[in-house]
């Protein structure tokens, strides 16, 4: 009896903690970063800082090779010197933010003449997708595309 006692006693345990695991809400899986690799870290850190509007966040490295900053709770962009030179970035890997106020980022683009585009890449344009949001795209200083929108849902 002893022996049934010691065998079951650990096995329900095992059973009711594997039981409870499953009633816990399952941890979704999030986006932890975006690492772009950059030929000149310092204007690609104050693009990012200025024209973005990220805030920077420590990194562990201190090597004077990385910046990062916040993109969300949860998601940080990585920036990594190094890069030969800038190469070409097709359109259609982007990093996408969204703004409060499409028309003033557009002013504040005006003011620092960053060009930009609608998708389609009529210059100056802006485009309206079929759900309401407009967007446009331009590029950084290695070329990466990035669409800004006003999708603040």
């Amino acid at each position: 009896m002893k022996k049934i006692l010691l065998i079951s006693l650990p096995l329900s345990i095992i059973i009711c903690g594997f039981s409870l695991q499953a009633l816990l809400p399952k941890k979704q899986t999030v986006l932890n970063h975006v690492a772009l690799h950059v030929y000149d870290l310092q204007k690609s850190t104050l693009f990012y800082r200025q024209i973005i509007q990220l805030d920077t966040v420590p990194e562990p490295f201190h090597d004077g090779k990385h910046t990062w900053f916040t993109i969300s709770s949860s998601s940080k962009l990585h920036l990594i010197s190094g890069a030969e030179k800038n190469t070409v970035h097709d359109k259609y890997a982007h990093l996408c933010f969204s703004v409060p106020s499409l028309g003033d980022f557009i002013s504040s683009l005006d003011k620092e003449h960053i060009p930009y585009e609608d998708w389609l890449g009529s210059k100056i344009a802006v485009t309206t997708r079929v759900d309401g949001i407009k967007q446009i795209f331009f590029q950084d200083p290695d070329g990466y595309w990035i669409e800004v929108n006003d999708d603040n849902k």
